[in-house]
Protein backbone atom coordinates (compact mmCIF):
# COMPACT_ATOMS: atom_id res chain seq x y z
CA UNK A 1 0.00 0.00 0.00
CA UNK A 2 1.42 3.46 -0.76
CA UNK A 3 0.58 6.47 0.78
CA UNK A 4 1.18 9.69 -0.54
CA UNK A 5 3.06 12.15 1.19
CA UNK A 6 1.45 16.22 1.31
CA UNK A 7 5.09 17.24 0.86
CA UNK A 8 8.26 15.84 -0.84
CA UNK A 9 11.31 14.16 0.80
CA UNK A 10 14.11 16.74 0.60
CA UNK A 11 17.76 16.73 1.97
CA UNK A 12 20.07 19.76 1.01
CA UNK A 13 23.48 19.71 1.66
CA UNK A 14 26.03 22.45 1.37
CA UNK A 15 27.31 21.66 -1.92
CA UNK A 16 24.14 21.77 -3.20
CA UNK A 17 23.33 24.95 -3.00
CA UNK A 18 25.38 28.38 -2.79
CA UNK A 19 25.20 31.50 -1.04
CA UNK A 20 23.63 33.81 -3.61
CA UNK A 21 23.27 37.97 -4.05
CA UNK A 22 19.48 37.45 -5.19
CA UNK A 23 17.72 37.79 -2.30
CA UNK A 24 15.63 40.56 -0.74
CA UNK A 25 18.43 42.66 0.57
CA UNK A 26 21.76 43.53 -1.34
CA UNK A 27 23.98 43.59 1.47
CA UNK A 28 23.15 39.91 2.14
CA UNK A 29 23.92 36.62 0.79
CA UNK A 30 21.15 33.70 0.89
CA UNK A 31 21.10 30.29 0.51
CA UNK A 32 18.13 28.03 -0.35
CA UNK A 33 17.38 25.17 2.00
CA UNK A 34 15.02 23.35 -0.69
CA UNK A 35 12.16 23.79 1.72
CA UNK A 36 9.83 25.96 -0.65
CA UNK A 37 10.25 23.25 -3.72
CA UNK A 38 9.43 20.44 -1.01
CA UNK A 39 6.69 21.86 -0.01
CA UNK A 40 4.78 23.20 -2.65
CA UNK A 41 5.62 26.96 -1.21
CA UNK A 42 3.60 26.61 1.82
CA UNK A 43 7.58 27.26 3.84
CA UNK A 44 10.34 28.81 2.84
CA UNK A 45 13.81 27.84 4.74
CA UNK A 46 16.83 30.14 4.07
CA UNK A 47 20.27 30.81 5.62
CA UNK A 48 20.94 34.24 5.06
CA UNK A 49 24.52 36.10 6.11
CA UNK A 50 26.09 39.35 6.52
CA UNK A 51 27.57 40.29 2.64
CA UNK A 52 28.29 44.04 3.40
CA UNK A 53 28.85 46.16 6.13
CA UNK A 54 25.63 48.04 7.35
CA UNK A 55 24.84 51.10 5.84
CA UNK A 56 21.18 52.01 6.17
CA UNK A 57 19.25 48.50 7.39
CA UNK A 58 16.56 47.44 6.19
CA UNK A 59 14.11 50.56 6.35
CA UNK A 60 10.89 50.01 8.26
CA UNK A 61 9.11 47.46 6.60
CA UNK A 62 6.18 44.45 7.68
CA UNK A 63 5.85 41.32 6.40
CA UNK A 64 2.86 39.57 4.74
CA UNK A 65 3.23 35.97 5.83
CA UNK A 66 1.72 33.71 8.02
CA UNK A 67 4.16 32.87 10.11
CA UNK A 68 8.41 33.52 10.29
CA UNK A 69 10.81 32.97 12.29
CA UNK A 70 14.56 33.89 12.38
CA UNK A 71 17.31 31.67 14.52
CA UNK A 72 20.97 33.68 15.00
CA UNK A 73 23.39 30.94 14.20
CA UNK A 74 26.13 33.60 13.99
CA UNK A 75 26.70 36.75 15.44
CA UNK A 76 24.33 39.49 16.28
CA UNK A 77 21.88 41.96 14.68
CA UNK A 78 20.00 44.84 16.34
CA UNK A 79 16.69 45.03 14.95
CA UNK A 80 13.60 47.66 16.16
CA UNK A 81 10.25 45.50 16.38
CA UNK A 82 7.76 48.79 16.57
CA UNK A 83 9.66 51.21 18.96
CA UNK A 84 11.03 48.37 21.00
CA UNK A 85 15.20 47.48 20.32
CA UNK A 86 15.74 44.34 20.06
CA UNK A 87 19.52 42.37 20.13
CA UNK A 88 19.33 39.03 18.44
CA UNK A 89 22.69 37.20 19.18
CA UNK A 90 23.57 33.82 18.36
CA UNK A 91 21.08 31.28 19.63
CA UNK A 92 18.56 33.48 20.10
CA UNK A 93 15.61 32.79 17.91
CA UNK A 94 12.66 35.36 16.87
CA UNK A 95 9.24 34.53 15.86
CA UNK A 96 8.10 37.93 14.27
CA UNK A 97 4.24 38.10 14.42
CA UNK A 98 2.52 38.65 11.12
CA UNK A 99 2.41 42.19 10.21
CA UNK A 100 5.01 43.41 12.62
CA UNK A 101 6.55 46.81 12.03
CA UNK A 102 10.51 46.29 12.42
CA UNK A 103 13.71 47.56 10.93
CA UNK A 104 17.08 45.77 10.83
CA UNK A 105 19.17 48.16 11.06
CA UNK A 106 22.86 46.92 12.34
CA UNK A 107 24.43 43.53 12.49
CA UNK A 108 28.05 42.13 12.58
CA UNK A 109 30.65 41.01 9.89
CA UNK A 110 30.07 37.27 10.56
CA UNK A 111 25.85 37.62 11.45
CA UNK A 112 24.68 34.53 9.93
CA UNK A 113 20.98 33.38 10.29
CA UNK A 114 18.46 30.94 9.08
CA UNK A 115 15.05 32.29 8.49
CA UNK A 116 11.80 30.46 8.15
CA UNK A 117 8.54 32.01 6.70
CA UNK A 118 4.98 30.71 5.37
CA UNK A 119 4.01 31.43 2.86
CA UNK A 120 7.15 30.76 0.63
CA UNK A 121 6.43 34.02 -1.21
CA UNK A 122 5.18 36.32 1.33
CA UNK A 123 5.54 39.63 0.63
CA UNK A 124 7.64 42.68 2.38
CA UNK A 125 5.56 46.03 2.70
CA UNK A 126 7.24 49.33 3.70
CA UNK A 127 5.65 51.30 6.89
CA UNK A 128 5.80 54.45 8.52
CA UNK A 129 8.69 54.74 11.28
CA UNK A 130 7.21 54.22 15.21
CA UNK A 131 10.10 56.23 16.22
CA UNK A 132 13.84 57.34 15.99
CA UNK A 133 16.42 54.41 15.00
CA UNK A 134 19.70 54.22 16.94
CA UNK A 135 23.01 54.95 14.94
CA UNK A 136 24.69 51.30 13.61
CA UNK A 137 28.21 50.28 15.38
CA UNK A 138 29.71 49.94 11.84
CA UNK A 139 32.12 47.03 11.24
CA UNK A 140 35.38 49.05 11.85
CA UNK A 141 34.18 49.89 15.64
CA UNK A 142 33.29 46.28 16.16
CA UNK A 143 36.78 45.63 14.98
CA UNK A 144 38.65 48.09 16.95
Amino acid sequence: MSTELPTQFSHVRPPDTAYEDQGLRDFFLYRDLGIAQATGGKVLAQLVKAHHAPEQGTGWHRHEADFHIVIMLKGWARFMYGDKETLVAEGDCVHQAPGIVHYLFDYSPDMEYIEIVSPADFTTVGAEAPCEVPAITGWKSVAA
